[in-house]
C-alpha cells in the first residue's frame, strides 16, 4: 500500500492553504487544472521536483497565465 504525502497549497486568488495529495513523482513538471478548496476558485498547479524525491506544487490563477 501506498503512503499518502500531502503538499501544501496556497491558493492565489483568496490566499488560504490547503493540501492536495502528492502525485506520483513521474508527474513532475506537470500542470493540473485544480478549484481552490476554500473559495472554489479555478487555479493551475505546477508539480515541481524540489530536489530527488522531494516535490511541491506551485499555484497560479488562470488570470496570470493569460
Amino acid at each position: 500500500m501506498r503512503c499518502v504525502n500531502w503538499l501544501p497549497v496556497t491558493c492565489p486568488t483568496c490566499f488560504e492553504t490547503f493540501e492536495i495529495p502528492a502525485p506520483d513523482r513521474q508527474e513532475a513538471g506537470s500542470q493540473i487544472d485544480y478549484d481552490c478548496e476554500v473559495c472554489c476558485r479555478p487555479m493551475v498547479l505546477t508539480i515541481v521536483e524540489e530536489a530527488p524525491g522531494e516535490l511541491s506544487a506551485h499555484a497560479a490563477s488562470l488570470d496570470d497565465l493569460s
